[in-house]
């Protein structure tokens, strides 16, 4: 195998962690009926978003090496716009969505009973045109990745 190729799987793999998340997130988000469920979604939550974070810099990375072992990638339409949609989103996913999920931590922490508040529900309102935001990046880098069709 090939040092290239080696980075290929590793950069494939990386977008299964930092990608998948993208679409696993919400869901988790999304099911918690309680305060006790909605804390135990967001501690599973901390270590999806661990190992995205750890994927999605090692797509970056290895993305970017992949382009300077063969610098005709940089002149290819798909790889340029693959890295501008990725640098794109990542406000939204590494700023916006983690800062109203720790607004929706602090909700948990400040509710007495088990009734989620509503403020909770209404960051989770706020949280969903982001994730479908960064859900359709997500697929137009995949598509872009596999079909390269500029």
């Amino acid at each position: 195998m090939s040092f290239y190729s080696l980075l290929l799987v590793i950069h494939i793999i990386a977008a299964v962690c930092g990608l998948g998340a993208t679409f696993a997130m919400p869901v988790l988000m999304s099911m918690p009926k309680t305060v006790s469920q909605a804390k135990f979604a967001m501690a599973v939550s901390v270590g999806i978003e661990k190992l995205a974070k750890i994927g999605s810099i090692t797509l970056l990375l290895t993305g970017l090496i992949m382009g300077f072992i063969s610098p005709t990638l940089f002149k290819q339409g798909w790889f340029i716009a693959s890295i501008v949609i990725y640098i794109g989103v990542q406000p939204i996913v590494a700023f916006l969505l983690p800062k109203y999920a720790k607004q929706q931590a602090s909700l948990l922490e400040q509710q007495k009973d088990d009734q989620l508040p509503s403020e909770y529900l209404a960051i989770g309102e706020k949280m969903k045109h982001y994730n479908i935001i960064a859900q359709i990046s997500a697929i137009i880098l995949i598509i872009l990745m596999t079909i390269k069709p500029f």
